[in-house]
């Protein structure tokens, strides 16, 4: 059920979402975790923002972006890192759902298509429009 993303979207981003789709029902957790690996690789390579862990990144794009996306945004962090995270108390197991895996998955899709798609989409229509006064000259 994955959506094809572009290929000029880096190939980091497009294996961990296209494993996150696949593991989904067989593991939400393990989902969950690959889409918060996919977050912070995207805001590494579109925002060029690098810190020694995902929430200080997520921190540094907060007035970058709308806030309800960056409480998304934050969100995946948190549920992603359940698995990435062992709780202090090694009993304590949090479930992830398979249906709330996929909310993580179009968070993911969702900002794809904000940050990457409708930049390059954007950046062509000027080239068509620039090509198109170079062409009337």
């Amino acid at each position: 059920q994955a959506k094809v993303l572009p290929e000029y979207i880096p190939k980091p981003i497009h294996e961990d979402y296209y494993e996150a789709c696949r593991i989904r029902d067989l593991s939400p957790k393990a989902s969950a975790t690959l889409s918060r690996r996919c977050l912070q690789g995207m805001i590494r390579n579109f925002w060029e923002i690098s810190k020694e862990n995902l929430k200080k990144e997520i921190d540094a794009l907060e007035n970058k972006v709308d806030p309800i996306t960056w409480e998304a945004i934050d969100a995946v962090r948190k549920v992603g890192n359940i698995g990435a995270h062992m709780e202090k108390d090694i009993n304590i197991i949090i479930n992830v759902e398979p249906n709330e895996a996929q909310l993580l998955i179009e968070l993911i899709e969702q900002l794809v298509d904000d940050w990457y798609i409708q930049k390059h989409d954007r950046e062509e229509r000027m080239k068509k429009v620039k090509q198109l006064a170079e062409d009337k000259k």
